[in-house]
C-alpha cells in the first residue's frame, strides 16, 4: 500500500499562536512528505510495498534501517497531525480516558509532568508517548522515528521533539513547546478513538 501524505486536517494557521504557520509548512509540506516519499522507493525496492504502514514499520525494524527510518516517521506524522487541534489540550479529557489517565499514569497533572519530563529528556531527535502496553497506559519515548509498535505496544497520543517541529516557534526551548502541546493542542477525542480502538 503506497504511501500517501495526507491533507491537515485544519489549516495552516489554526494552531497558531502555539504552532505557527511556517512550523507546519515546513514540517508537514516538506519533512513529511520527504519521509512519503523516502518510504514509497524503499518499500518497492524491498519488496513490501504490498504491505500496509503498520507491517512495513515492523518488518523493517532492526533490517532495513533506511526504510524503518522513513516508514516509521511517516505512521508517527499521520497520527501527530491528527492528534492536534484548534482550541485542544487541557483537562478536560473524555470521562473513559480520565479513568484509565487516573489509574494507569496516576492523574492528568502527574500524566502532564512525565510525558513533558519524557520529551524534555529524549536526547537529540524523538518522540513522547502514552501508549497501551499489555492492557494499560504507559509513558514512553523513543529516539528518532522509534515508536511504541515495535515495543509490543500500541500509541494513543505522541509529540514529536525533533528540532523541526518546534525550533521556528520556540528555538531551544523544547519545555515549552511540550507545556504549549498539552495545555493547547492535544486532540482528546482522537486519543480517546485510538484508546478505544487498542481494545485496553
Amino acid at each position: 500500500m503506497a504511501f500517501e501524505l495526507p491533507e491537515l486536517p485544519y489549516d495552516y494557521e489554526a494552531l497558531q499562536p502555539y504552532m505557527s504557520k511556517e512550523t507546519l509548512e515546513y514540517h508537514h509540506d516538506k519533512h513529511h512528505k520527504a519521509y512519503v516519499d523516502n518510504g514509497n522507493k524503499l518499500a518497492e525496492e524491498a519488496g513490501m510495498s504490498g504491505k500496509s504502514l503498520e507491517e512495513i514499520v515492523k518488518a523493517s525494524h532492526g533490517s532495513n534501517a533506511g526504510l524503518f527510518n522513513n516508514a516509521a516517521q511517516h505512521y508517527n506524522h499521520v497520527h501527530f497531525w491528527k492528534w492536534m487541534k484548534k482550541g485542544g489540550g487541557g483537562k478536560n479529557l473524555p470521562g473513559k480516558l480520565q479513568s484509565a489517565f487516573d489509574s494507569d499514569l496516576g492523574g492528568y497533572d502527574k500524566f502532564k509532568a512525565d510525558f513533558q519530563a519524557a520529551g524534555a529528556t529524549q536526547f537529540g531527535s524523538g518522540w513522547a508517548w502514552v501508549a497501551v502496553k499489555n492492557g494499560k497506559l504507559e509513558i514512553m519515548k523513543t529516539p528518532n522515528g522509534e515508536n511504541p509498535l515495535v515495543h509490543g505496544a500500541t500509541p494513543i497520543l505522541g509529540v514529536d521533539v525533533w528540532e523541526h517541529s518546534y525550533y521556528i516557534d520556540y528555538r531551544n526551548a523544547r519545555p515549552k513547546y511540550l507545556e504549549a502541546f498539552v495545555d493547547n493542542l492535544i486532540n482528546w477525542d482522537y486519543v480517546l478513538e485510538l484508546y478505544e480502538k487498542s481494545g485496553a
